[in-house]
């Protein structure tokens, strides 16, 4: 029983064995035939294709020359005279009116203007319109001053005087003043008059302040 064992364990490993060759033929050859067909296919000659230029399209002929054309001469049409009688030339009439113009009308000169009526100057009025030796200030006279004040100064309508002043001066302010204070204080005067009605006036006077020895 053992022989007979191990007689069957042989054959089985060959047979097993046999089993692998033939499969790795079998395997050999299919990769060796696909290999080779793929080889054949490459190695195969390539077919070759000739492209032919195209042709060039072909050359239009020259056009034909012109013809020349022959031109008759110019012969001028006959001259024709034809008589009309013209009517006259029309005769055209102006007439200018000339337009009168009138000359300006010139006003007459206005009259002239009456003259102005001056009025009646003033008068004094009593003997009060003079300078005495107590109207002398006594520092003035202690001082021995002298000199001309000329003033100005304005008499109302009721003949008093309203203003004074100095215009030129004595050379000393204490005569000066004097003179306006008398004149405003003492002087009286018949009003002015113009067409019988008072008006004021202005007068310039001098007045002298001189010592007597």
């Amino acid at each position: 029983m053992a022989y007979a064992d191990e007689g069957m364990s042989k054959n089985r490993m060959i047979a097993f064995g046999l089993v692998a060759l033939l499969h790795v033929g079998l395997g050999y050859a299919f990769v060796t035939g696909l290999a080779l067909k793929a080889v054949k296919s490459i190695i195969e000659p390539l077919e070759s294709v000739n492209v032919e230029d195209e042709a060039p399209p072909p050359e239009e002929p020259p056009p034909p020359p012109p013809q020349e054309v022959e031109i008759p001469p110019f012969v001028p049409p006959p001259e024709v005279t034809i008589q009309s009688d013209a009517p006259p030339p029309p005769t055209i009439s102006t007439q200018q009116r000339v337009q009168q113009i009138a000359p300006p009308v010139v006003a007459p000169p206005a009259p002239p203007a009456p003259p102005a009526i001056a009025p009646t100057p003033a008068t004094p009025r009593g003997r009060g319109n003079a300078f005495s030796e107590d109207d002398y200030p006594s520092a003035s006279r202690r001082a021995e001053e002298e000199g001309v004040a000329r003033v100005r100064y304005t008499i109302g309508t009721d003949g008093r005087v309203s203003a004074c002043e100095v215009i030129q001066s004595s050379g000393f302010p204490r005569l000066d003043e004097a003179t306006c204070k008398v004149i405003e204080r003492r002087f009286r005067f018949n009003p002015a008059t113009r067409n019988g009605e008072p008006v004021t006036e202005t007068k310039t006077q001098p007045v002298r302040w001189q010592l007597r020895n």
